[in-house]
């Protein structure tokens, strides 16, 4: 923080207004709005734990500005402003731009024709949509057009100059309004049919789709038969898109937000007249300070021009600042908006669906595709950095012990290449020199035999690696650290990571490394121990089991290696079997009387 900022942060007053960050050059990185512009804008300067987004926003603040106003609601709308005239790199930008289609109408016509936009206009005409998800706007368009004998001729009507009727009418596809043979009246009747059907009564149609699908097949026109039919399957379609608890009337959005403290997404779902339209999904890189606060920017955002605002916005958690969107929709674009928080009913089930698709586009898309890079090669680019390591951590590896009460005793290798794990590399040990429960000499002696490896033949199957991190706190580091020291390696790296208080030791420092719980760094570290964990503990089991089938179950004749794995997965242990009465042990796989009996038998005669 440089001493512009220290003296500004001083003076700053208490009234709301908007604040507008700037970098070294003079370029907008950020703008915010404030209830109080004093606490807001100092929080971003506090100490405190702050997302990494936080950081590197305020690291490229060299100065700020801020506009008082008069209320919040004036905030909101000069935030929303400032936004779309700057395009802060900071602020969430939706990069989701596809437009969807909609249907429009002109009631204001004598003769109204409807018409495919892409674009919503202020314009007095009525829009049905979007259509999304599998809904061809094209086809509902040309049903109501063939249903009720619409016009699709762009001209201006009435129109004198017109003499003769067009094709569509002689195949019964349009009812002439151009040479007057239909009334305006009796045309309008047919629109409100129209706007009936978009308003959510399948009924008329379906019956008009039906009984002409019938009459061209009965006449031999069979292809006239199948386009109807045809319509039908399409009809059916927007049909299963109900929500049967929902008003018909009713038009909203939900809207979900999930986050794993650095990257966010947002779910949108669409009904329209008691029907779902579809949905989107929205990556979000924000450096709101939780889910409330993302959940109020991506409103304002995604409807700052106003063209698409549904009657209701239902959201799956808190808003920020709902009650003061909703006064800025009115006052803005004088459209009543309601933001609803639901507990319970159809309208929560649309907010927990929106919500499992948020997380489920978080966890597959957001952070394995679209910022794969950041958790992998970033994360050890960043590692390498705050660690203070001699390079980069290509190739880490992670050393975990298994054994229970002494017995059994394993120890696994696992390896990550550029923060992702490579199975091909994983290797496994037998502890073959340690006696009883003692993970400190299991490991010594794990870390031996692994680093002996290196300048011999054996390297192409166990290469240098450039990090090794150990499960467990300085003691675990310490003991390693001998190893090292014995075998005169000085050029690989050696961290340790404490499971309790998820704390980082290195060699250099007696004081661990405390990471943020979000942080892709951490995360990473966590990711390999887990994995470590994860495949000593199914070494052990594995050895363990095979050791378990050659106890006492190898005594009984007659009773295969099969049939013992099936008592082991029954019963658990030798133990449990021994105890079991006669019909239990009839109930395994592959027992029947007879098997039973000789199990039961041998151990009761023991």
């Amino acid at each position: 923080m440089n001493d512009v900022i220290e003296q500004k942060l001083k003076m700053l007053p208490d009234s709301p207004g908007v604040y507008v960050m700037l970098n070294a050059d003079g370029h907008v990185i950020y703008v915010g709005k404030a209830k109080i512009l004093k606490n807001r804008v100092r929080q971003y300067f506090h100490a405190g734990v702050k997302t990494d987004k936080v950081m590197a926003m305020v690291n490229n603040i060299a100065d700020f500005y801020y506009i008082m106003t008069n209320s919040e609601i004036d905030a909101l709308s000069l935030e929303n402003n400032l936004i779309k005239k700057y395009k802060p790199k900071y602020n969430i930008l939706l990069k989701d731009d596809k437009t969807y289609p909609y249907l429009k109408v002109n009631l204001k016509e004598p003769y109204p024709r409807f018409e495919i936009t892409r674009r919503v206009r202020f314009d007095g005409s009525k829009y049905f949509g979007p259509f999304m998800g599998g809904v061809s706007v094209n086809e509902v368009l040309e049903m109501i057009n063939q249903c009720f004998e619409l016009r699709t001729c762009k001209q201006t009507l009435p129109n004198s100059k017109v003499k003769r009727e067009c094709i569509n009418y002689q195949i019964g596809r349009c009812s002439a309004p151009c040479t007057n043979r239909i009334s305006v009246d009796d045309y309008h009747e047919r629109v409100e049919k129209a706007l009936d059907f978009l308003n959510g009564n399948d009924d008329t149609v379906e019956n008009i789709i039906r009984e002409k699908m019938l009459f061209f097949a009965e006449n031999g026109q069979f292809e006239r038969a199948i386009d109807f039919r045809n319509k039908l399957n399409e009809l059916e379609k927007i049909k299963l898109r109900k929500i049967t608890d929902l008003n018909r009337f009713i038009n909203a959005d939900v809207i979900a937000v999930a986050t794993d403290g650095i990257y966010s997404s947002v779910n949108l779902l669409i009904t329209r007249n008691g029907r779902m339209q579809g949905g989107k999904n929205f990556s979000v890189s924000s450096v709101a300070n939780d889910e409330k606060s993302t959940l109020s920017e991506f409103i304002l955002q995604y409807y700052r021009d106003g063209k698409e605002l549904p009657d209701e916005i239902i959201v799956a958690g808190e808003c920020e600042d709902s009650e003061v969107l909703e006064q800025f929709f009115k006052q803005t674009f004088n459209k009543s908006v309601s933001i609803i928080l639901p507990k319970q009913g159809v309208r929560r089930q649309l907010a927990d669906m929106a919500l499992g698709n948020a997380k489920d586009y978080l966890d597959k898309t957001v952070n394995k595709i679209i910022h794969l890079n950041d958790r992998t090669v970033v994360a050890c680019q960043r590692l390498q950095k705050i660690l203070n390591l001699r390079r980069y951590p290509r190739r880490m590896e992670c050393y975990d012990i298994s054994n229970v009460q002494g017995v059994d005793k394993v120890a696994s290798m696992v390896v990550f290449i550029d923060g992702e794990k490579d199975g091909k590399e994983y290797r496994r040990f037998t502890i073959k020199t340690v006696e009883g429960a003692n993970d400190f000499a299991s490991l010594k002696e794990t870390l031996t035999r692994r680093l002996s490896k290196l300048g011999t033949e054996e390297e192409s199957r166990f290469p240098k690696p450039d990090l090794i991190v150990i499960d467990g706190g300085k003691g675990q580091l310490s003991s390693v650290k001998q190893v090292f020291d014995e075998m005169g390696v000085t050029d690989i790296d050696l961290i340790s990571l404490a499971k309790r208080e998820e704390e980082i030791f290195t060699v250099y420092s007696n004081e661990p490394v405390v990471l943020p719980k979000s942080d892709y760094c951490l995360r990473m570290l966590q990711a390999i121990r887990d994995e470590s964990h994860r495949f000593a503990i199914t070494y052990f089991r594995s050895k363990h089991e095979k050791r378990n089938l050659k106890s006492l179950l190898d005594d009984i004749k007659g009773i295969g290696k099969e049939r013992k794995r099936n008592l082991l997965d029954a019963f658990g242990t030798v133990e449990n079997i021994s105890s079991a009465t006669k019909e239990q042990i009839m109930e395994v796989d592959g027992f029947g009387e007879a098997n039973a009996t000789l199990v039961y038998e041998y151990f009761h005669k023991l």
